[in-house]
């Protein structure tokens, strides 16, 4: 298993490039009335990383070879596209976008799963971990959603406690709470 997170120890400044790294589109747009970053592989079109955030604090979360030079993408860039198309309420927008995140089988498993709720729904940590092929793993989906680096696109948003309350998101319950009713989700 390899992972996109950098140690706190690496010599790296946030927006200092790696040699040899991939080359980086940054898209940022308004979400639900709060600021949104994503970051592009701008030769595949993959999104690496996603999030309520500046750019510098997603940089800084990509492993290395991720670690690409980065440049504003263009507004006409499909992501740039899918993401202001479901920011003003087309909530199927963003289901073609690719992503890419370095994960073990079983978090693979979780991201898939994921990207199948559909928007307004939300499911439980239990069922995430069922939809995902493991229903005891429970806690392991849960980090799975911890761990995403591709927030709203990869919707870990969309997964809540077991008793209905929010728990927990990278960005604050109160980001969490606006998206799923940006979603129509109650």
């Amino acid at each position: 298993m390899t992972t996109n997170r950098t140690p706190a120890s690496d010599p790296m400044s946030p927006g200092t490039a790696a040699p040899g790294a991939t080359a980086l589109l940054e898209a940022a747009v308004e979400i639900a009335d709060h600021p949104f970053t994503a970051l592009v592989d701008a030769t595949t079109g993959e999104v690496v990383a996603g999030g309520f955030c500046p750019g510098d604090a997603l940089f800084a979360r990509l492993g290395p070879a991720d670690r690409g030079a980065r440049t504003p993408a263009d507004l006409e860039h499909p992501v740039v596209v899918a993401l202001r198309a479901y920011g003003a309420g087309d909530l199927d927008a963003l289901d073609g976008i690719p992503v890419r995140q370095s994960a073990s089988p079983f978090r693979s498993e979780v991201q898939a799963a994921l990207r199948r709720i559909p928007a307004g729904t939300a499911l439980t940590y239990r069922e995430l971990a069922s939809a995902a092929g493991r229903p005891r793993a429970v806690r392991a989906a849960a980090s799975g959603c911890a761990t995403n680096l591709v927030a709203l696109i990869v919707p870990c948003h969309r997964v809540r406690r077991s008793d209905g309350s929010l728990g927990g998101y990278a960005y604050g319950n109160a980001v969490k709470a606006r998206l799923l009713a940006h979603e129509g989700t109650t």
